[in-house]
């Protein structure tokens, strides 16, 4: 369990489907893929619920969160139900307490995101630290999560579990645990309360014992980035209201200090990539340190790893390193990095651009365009025992699937090693893509013929 409480990566949970839908779409370039593999094409449907044209930057709380209020010491603390949303809030000084009742036959996880005024000023160290402990007070899991360099006031997140370990002697008993929470440097901190949004998550074990090691190798290379034109897709303003993307080129607009969030369905065995770019200025003077951040959450919100890069009103571009497939067994592994990839389900990309940008480069807004890549090849995952809470947390269903728009780019990143795995003469694709772009021509003049 000591490897929990000095990692410095993580953060975690909830699920949220997309609230709007639509009549699926298929372009070209997919039908021309699907001709050429004869499968059938996957659907792009609108993003989920994203931000409203000139909403304020401030975090988006779950509409269904619960209100509770944290305890002051553990004989006061009120329960966390593992599947469930809540929202409290944080005051400057002391400890507040939360309580979770558990069995000894599954992983739990809390996450807490803090939100502190858009107003107030932070410190590089300040921020939140979370932990989890046992009813005799024994240490389960620590976790902090801090401004960083740049000195942003934005959402930070941070993760607490309780694991089930046969090599374990803390924390494996069923009964009570409590989850604590408080800010990192509160001498140096704001003086308001900040809102806080807690979820609790529980991961059944498998039926079978698997390999009890991480993988020691994987494909680590960098591939090249998506090319193509970026289709506009806007993020969300919480991991609540995060918008459904998948591969591709993505553009939105982002202002100073303001956070946008995306999910992207990851399978068994799937590798992400991502980078963010940020579009120049017209006023090229100054530097603003740490300026855009990046960042993926997995499904229970745990950070896996984040980078940031400083602004000088030039084109700037920021991306994650290489990262592990996603596989139980990588919650083995010492590296809080990998072992926060240890199950499927829609992960979180968060991009943040510090509000010191505004002194010397305006209030924007600024281009931004989000390149995804999902390396590797999807694969089962472990057999569970039971259902997770909240049901269906730690898989990629069909509909996620369906669900993820793709852009152009992807579309034809993917025709490509369809030709390149097929081994198609070219003669025989121009056919078939001749075929099919027929088809579709005549397709789209009968749909036009009947709304006339």
């Amino acid at each position: 369990m000591a490897r929990w409480c000095t990692a410095r990566r993580h953060a975690g949970a909830g699920r949220a489907r997309p609230s709007v839908t639509a009549r699926p779409r298929v372009s070209g370039r997919v039908a021309v893929l699907a001709a050429v593999l004869v499968l059938v094409t996957t659907a792009a449907l609108p993003g989920a619920t994203a931000r409203a044209a000139g909403a304020s930057a401030g975090y988006g709380f779950a509409g269904d969160a619960l209100r509770i209020a944290g305890a002051r010491a553990t004989a006061g603390a009120e329960p966390l139900e593992a599947g469930s949303t809540y929202r409290s809030s944080l005051p400057r000084n002391g400890v507040l307490y939360y309580r979770l009742e558990l069995d000894d036959a599954s992983d739990a996880y809390v996450s807490v995101t803090a939100v502190p005024g858009a107003d107030g000023e932070v410190t590089a160290v300040d921020g939140i630290r979370v932990f989890v402990q046992d009813a005799d007070g024994g240490s389960c899991s620590v976790q902090s999560a801090t401004f960083g360099a740049a000195r942003s006031p934005r959402p930070v997140t941070a993760w607490g579990m309780r694991e089930i370990d046969p090599g374990a002697n803390r924390c494996q008993e069923p009964g009570t645990y409590y989850v604590g929470v408080e800010r990192t440097r509160p001498q140096d901190s704001p003086p308001d309360d900040w809102g806080l949004e807690l979820t609790a998550a529980t991961e059944p074990r498998p039926r079978e014992t698997g390999p009890t090691r991480a993988p020691e190798t994987w494909d680590s290379a960098s591939p090249e980035p998506l090319s193509g034109a970026p289709q506009r897709r806007a993020g969300g303003n919480g991991f609540a209201h995060a918008t459904l993307v998948g591969q591709g080129v993505w553009r939105d607009d982002i202002r100073p200090g303001e956070t946008l969030y995306y999910k992207v369905p990851v399978d068994w065995g799937r590798q992400v990539y991502a980078t963010a770019e940020l579009a120049g200025s017209a006023d090229a003077s100054g530097y603003a340190t740490g300026a855009l951040r990046l960042a993926l959450h997995n499904p229970v919100r745990g950070k896996v790893d984040d980078a940031a890069k400083g602004y000088t009103g030039r084109r700037t571009t920021v991306g994650l390193a290489p990262l592990a497939p996603v596989a139980y067994p990588n919650r083995y592994a010492t590296a809080g990095q990998v072992g926060a990839l240890r199950f499927a389900g829609e992960y979180y990309v968060v991009v943040h651009l510090a509000a010191q940008v505004a002194d010397d480069f305006g209030q924007g807004p600024f281009g931004l365009t989000l390149r995804l890549r999902l390396g590797g090849t999807a694969g089962a995952g472990p057999d569970y025992a039971g259902e997770s809470r909240p049901k269906g947390l730690f898989e990629v269903s069909a509909r996620d699937r369906a669900a993820a728009p793709v852009t152009a780019a992807a579309d034809d990143d993917l025709a490509m090693k369809a030709v390149a795995v097929g081994g198609i003469g070219t003669g025989s694709l121009l056919l078939l893509a001749l075929a099919v772009w027929t088809a579709v021509a005549r397709r789209r003049a009968w749909d036009a013929s009947r709304r006339a």
